[in-house]
């Protein structure tokens, strides 16, 4: 792994478990065991850094909410298309969970991720719109536009949430349970044939969880 690659790594992992406020460039380089001139030859800085971070984010998840979603739509597949929407956010958990300050505090990502929720919410849209035509889904243009408001909030607050419960540590039951709150929305304008999905969506979050704490 080339020294910049390395940089990212090392910067994403301190991030994550220290809080980005609480890690500097020295702790950085000190972690990596390279001379903080090595690190600024690459980056002028933790804003650099934090910038590369983002957009890589950034790229990565619009490129998954831009997929064609037609094959993922039969509703058995509905919870491994959320659970990779939120681990590709989890990866990210230091932006999303310091999100007003971050944004504050770094305009060209705050514009950039307005637009992401927009494409959020697009996707959820998208999404629902799909599900109506395969008779999946049921409900008026109104529900449509809220459901997808509550998902597209869902999905970007879930872990503070989550966090501020303190109910676990571990890394899959947060993403599990993030996952199953979302069906959870959906669950009320499913139709009566499809209204058994939300049981095997329970059983399937059941067995997936036994045993996380």
């Amino acid at each position: 792994m080339k020294t910049r690659e390395r940089i990212l790594h090392t910067s994403l992992e301190l991030f994550n478990a220290e809080g980005e406020p609480n890690v500097t460039t020295v702790d950085i380089a000190n972690e990596m065991d390279i001379s903080p001139g090595n690190l600024y030859y690459h980056f002028k800085g933790k804003e650099d850094i934090i910038g590369a971070l983002y957009q890589r984010f950034h790229d990565d998840l619009t490129g998954i909410l831009d997929a064609p979603i037609a094959n993922l739509l039969k509703p058995e597949d509905a919870w491994f298309y959320l659970y990779i929407v939120f681990e590709e956010i989890f990866k990210q958990r230091y932006f999303y969970r310091n999100l007003n300050d971050i944004l504050q505090r770094y305009p060209g990502i705050d514009r950039k991720f307005r637009r992401l929720l927009e494409r959020k919410k697009d996707a959820c849209t998208a999404i629902a719109i799909a599900l109506l035509d395969k008779g999946i889904l049921e409900m008026d243009k109104a529900q449509l536009e809220r459901l997808s408001e509550l998902v597209t909030m869902h999905v970007t607050f879930w872990m503070n949430y989550e966090k501020l419960r303190s109910r676990s540590s571990n890394d899959q039951l947060l993403i599990h349970q993030g996952v199953f709150q979302v069906m959870s929305l959906v669950a009320p304008y499913l139709t009566p044939a499809y209204r058994s999905f939300f049981d095997e969506s329970c059983e399937l979050y059941d067995s997936l969880t036994t045993g996380l704490v």
